[in-house]
């Protein structure tokens, strides 16, 4: 029987690195039970009989670990840092204040390496190009403050913000999720746009959420990632029913999926020809095809047929071969609908990394420019192999100029993404 008596589905593997000491993770090497194992959680009968199997979840674990235990050394420094830069930003526009995380002038991390808010002037709402490049700047917006999102939404790109929605984790007991949604016109809009954030720069707990093989196998769906799973609202009892009611008492405490939903739903029906795109940059990628995999797998075809497209840049893993299966079914049928931008060695989209215990495969039309930005449309990303010492050197090197490139060359970047789509 499962160790859990909440866990929604019969099948499934969710690593428990709060649990895992070292009989543990010294157990996850020598024996092949590991539904007897606290750190990973699944049925009880479970076993994996491959060492290397059993090795990929001891690294993955000893790495998320060793990651936990600098969380709140990240997190300080992160929070210093933002403080600073505001701050710094604020004498240098001539406002001696300190700085407010809730104000329209607030800059996340992600804020200060990209600076430009503002659509392209030379892309217009007719050309092919204009929901990438619409989808990438929200995208990148996402990351900020709610008033900062709602200025550049309504000041600079003159469209009409709706909501930001900051999402409960009924797994994590956390607000582990952050949305908004916004239309291109206040009347008679032509389109709704959801727009996920992504993983902060310095969020230790979310990059082990993004490093974390863990799945839940769903009927008629697949395998699909347990962490992006419980930030878009699953229920710990009953998994994905197609209604929920929001947490009594608690108002302000809302699903994803269900609450965002049912205002796209609202949108629809006040805007006849209002078509729906779904974006998100790096974790929030993931959170943007799954909604819309959910859309279908709840049959929510209304929506699905006004659906014009979900972008997602830097996307990793969502699922394995029969989500991939199900979600091209729906989404790319009769015509692609499904764009996963990425870029050069971004790891990000290698995640969860390559291992016959994880099952996760990439799905959709992936457009890949490498670092010298020359496209190539491919289905499967290369892996980062680390078999030598001259190999790691060439990963570093790799890894380098992929830092070096995303924080100094994003404008090329940005622009291939919009002529690419």
């Amino acid at each position: 029987m499962s160790k859990l008596d909440y866990c929604f589905s019969n099948d499934y593997m969710v690593l428990r690195p709060d649990r895992a000491g070292p009989f543990e993770l010294l157990h996850l090497l020598l024996s092949p039970k590991v539904g007897r194992n606290r750190a990973v959680e699944g049925f009880t009968s479970t076993e994996v009989g491959s060492f290397r199997r059993r090795l990929a979840i001891f690294l993955n674990l000893v790495l998320q670990l060793f990651l936990l235990s600098l969380a709140g050394p990240v997190a300080a420094l992160g929070a210093a840092l933002e403080f600073v830069l505001n701050f710094v930003s604020n004498v240098l526009h001539g406002r001696m204040e300190y700085p407010d995380r809730k104000s329209a002038s607030y800059r996340s991390i992600t804020g200060f390496i990209d600076q430009r808010v503002d659509l392209d002037r030379n892309i217009k709402p007719t050309d092919r190009q204009y929901h990438a490049a619409l989808c990438v700047m929200a995208s990148k917006v996402a990351y900020e403050n709610e008033a900062f999102i709602r200025d550049v939404v309504t000041g600079h790109w003159q469209m009409e913000f709706v909501q930001f929605y900051n999402c409960w984790n009924e797994f994590e007991n956390e607000y582990t999720a952050q949305a908004f949604v916004f239309c291109d016109k206040p009347v008679d809009a032509e389109l709704v746009v959801v727009a996920f954030r992504g993983t902060p720069p310095l969020d230790v707990a979310r990059w082990c959420a993004d490093l974390d093989p863990s799945w839940y196998k769903i009927p008629r769906l697949g395998r699909a990632h347990a962490a992006y799973t419980h930030a878009l609202g699953a229920q710990r009892n009953i998994g994905w029913p197609k209604w929920v009611e929001h947490i009594k008492g608690k108002p302000q405490k809302v699903y994803a999926y269900y609450t965002i939903r049912d205002a796209v739903k609202q949108l629809m029906e006040a805007n006849g020809k209002a078509r729906l795109l779904v974006t998100g940059h790096g974790s929030g990628g993931a959170l943007a095809v799954l909604f819309a995999t959910v859309l279908a797998y709840h049959k929510e075809k209304t929506v699905l047929d006004r659906l014009a497209g979900v972008y997602t840049f830097g996307q990793p893993q969502v699922g394995d071969a029969m989500l991939a299966m199900f979600a091209e079914r729906n989404l790319d049928r009769p015509k692609k609908r499904h764009f996963r931008i990425t870029y050069g060695d971004d790891p990000l989209p290698r995640l969860p990394h390559e291992s016959s215990a994880y099952h996760f495969l990439h799905f959709g039309l992936g457009i890949h420019f490498d670092s010298f930005y020359n496209l190539k449309v491919t289905r499967a990303l290369s892996r980062f192999t680390v078999r030598s010492p001259p190999a790691l050197c060439r990963v570093q090197k790799k890894l380098f100029f992929f830092l070096i490139n995303a924080c100094f060359c994003k404008q090329f970047l940005l622009l291939n993404i919009s002529q690419a789509a």
